[in-house]
């Protein structure tokens, strides 16, 4: 068994958590530090270094990571239009490198040889957490105790508290499971394992089901610099409060569900049930304003870069050098990428009714249908017969078959 002396748990206080910190006493015999991140997840933290303390830890940080996570994190992803199989917008995922960077430099602080998570052995976040840690301290021991332990699940966690007198107060299991952070909300396993059951209405937080959203339209005004969201309905807000109150607008409307069955890194498909109204919207605007400021071959680039960017994301090689190199070449193309965008909220959906720009391309002289003196309709004749070309000449090859 490896020897450790000192590890730092990413610790939540819940039933996992709170086995892994007394196990790791118990089968290691070291000092263990819990580290809690706070990126939104809206947890109770009150007597939480009490209960830590009571279950052996020799200290508890609490770090609050929310601005550092929206600003240098969801904001990226909102710059790339980063979206993984189509539809799902990463909350999960860009939430695991930010509590991952925190909890090495929290260990080089510590001193400590090694660093412990909840991730289980099936699933994404096990992959994202340790990818994140050997990246930037490549040395370190890691402890992932669901691919160690001897429990098979959630009773033996409960009777293991029992025997060793762990307070915890949830005994029984919910039937899903969920992962909730500023951007987003994540519902996986249990009820929703049948990928053919409708999600019950009672599982989301953050969303009204749209035929109980408002009856009325909204209209709301986002403004961005260099591809970043700035402004709402003409005040300028901080990045926590910018998506805080998008989450809560979109949610009001509807806006953001999101239901998929996705495939895991690791090899097998997952069913998951997805909530993120704030960045949806974001994600419509940005799109809208770079419809008019980007040059066609720049965005046409960047699209393609987006695929990659978020597939890298997913699978955890946000401190990867290739992670690295796009985000630089993201932000390149996000120079011109200010202005703003009118979005009308409606019962579910999302339309984008209004996009202006200083620098915008778009230029009314020469899209008009009307009469213009700006372009000569007549030099298309060429331009055609020029791509026709190569058209024309295996048409004729053919004929002569």
């Amino acid at each position: 068994m490896t020897q450790i002396k000192k590890v730092v748990l990413a610790y939540s206080g819940g039933l996992d958590t709170s086995v892994m910190l007394h196990w790791l006493k118990e089968r290691y015999q070291c000092e263990v530090v819990c580290y809690c991140a706070d990126v939104g997840q809206g947890e109770e933290l009150t007597g939480l270094e009490e209960k830590a303390r009571a279950t052996g830890a020799s200290k508890l940080y609490v770090e609050d990571l929310r601005a550092e996570f929206v600003r240098a994190y969801v904001w990226p992803a909102v710059k790339a239009n980063a979206v993984y199989e189509g539809v799902y917008l990463l909350g999960t995922s860009l939430a695991r490198p930010v509590i991952a960077k925190r909890q090495i430099e929290i260990a080089r602080k510590e001193g400590a040889d090694a660093v412990a998570h909840g991730a289980t052995g099936k699933g994404n976040d096990q992959v994202r957490f340790e990818l994140t840690y050997y990246a930037l301290e490549p040395e370190i021991k890691v402890v992932a105790p669901w691919r160690e332990w001897e429990f098979k699940g959630r009773s033996d966690l409960i009777a293991y508290c029992e025997q060793h007198a762990i307070p915890i107060k949830a005994t029984h299991a919910k039937p899903y499971s969920t992962d909730r952070n500023l951007m987003h909300v994540s519902y996986e396993g249990g009820i929703l394992e049948d990928p053919w059951a409708e999600p019950p209405e009672d599982i989301f937080q953050m969303t009204k089901a749209p035929e109980a959203a408002r009856a009325e339209a909204e209209y709301v005004v986002i403004g961005f610099e260099q591809g970043e969201p700035v402004t709402l309905n003409g005040e300028r807000l901080g990045a926590v409060e910018m998506l805080t109150q998008l989450n809560a607008i979109g949610g009001a409307h509807g806006v953001g569900r999101v239901d998929l069955v996705e495939n895991r890194f690791v090899g097998m498909k997952s069913r998951g049930v997805y909530e993120t109204p704030g960045v949806t919207l974001l994600q419509a605007a940005h799109r809208a304003l770079e419809s008019i400021t980007l040059d066609r071959e720049v965005l046409r680039l960047r699209d393609a870069l987006s695929l990659k960017f978020a597939e890298s994301v997913y699978y955890g090689f946000w401190f990867a050098p290739e992670s690295e190199l796009m985000r630089q070449t993201i932000d390149a193309t996000q120079a011109d990428v200010t202005g703003e965008v009118r979005l009308k909220l409606y019962r579910g959906n999302v339309t984008v009714v209004g996009r202006r720009a200083p620098r915008s391309l778009y230029n009314e002289r020469l899209a008009t249908f009307e009469a213009d003196t700006v372009y000569n309709q007549r030099d298309a004749e060429g331009f055609i017969k020029l791509n026709a070309l190569r058209l024309r000449t295996r048409a004729q090859l053919d004929r002569q078959v």
